[in-house]
């Protein structure tokens, strides 16, 4: 939910609606997202959230030398990649087209919100209890 990384900072899951910032982390080799208002609490993403930023994206390319980077789009969908390795990042977002961009390469200060959360299976699993119950339930 959270990167390896941010395991040293405070931290709640995100809520629908959340306004988020792109943040660097006093205790912590990272950036993530904060809510606007909370620079010292993580917000953490589930894979399959949905946030749409205020601006075209900036970041930090692989390499200093190559300096900056943007991408012009502004909906992104969270997703954790190379879970394989436990020593790397894993927290990125993808955008329309495929790009991927790793969360700790994301600028600071730049503004996003939270559209939509992933269904858990938990949530998959009531809903479909709640038709067979209704399916059954006598009509007076």
């Amino acid at each position: 939910m959270c990167d390896y990384s941010l395991h040293l900072v405070a931290s709640r899951p995100a809520k629908v609606g959340d306004k988020l910032v792109t943040t660097d982390f006093t205790r912590s080799i990272t950036r993530g997202f904060s809510a606007v208002g909370e620079p010292d609490v993580a917000v953490c993403l589930l894979p399959g959230t949905e946030i749409a930023f205020e601006e075209e994206v900036h970041y930090d390319r692989a390499f200093s030398l190559f300096g900056k980077a943007r991408v012009e789009h502004k909906v992104a969908r969270f997703r954790q990649v190379n879970m394989d390795d436990p020593h790397v990042h894993h927290d990125a977002l993808e955008f329309p087209g495929g790009q991927i961009v790793m969360v700790t390469r994301l600028m600071p200060g730049q503004r996003a919100s939270v559209l939509q959360l992933p269904v858990s299976g938990l949530e998959q699993s009531r809903a479909k209890t709640a038709g067979r119950e209704r399916a059954v339930e006598p009509i007076a």
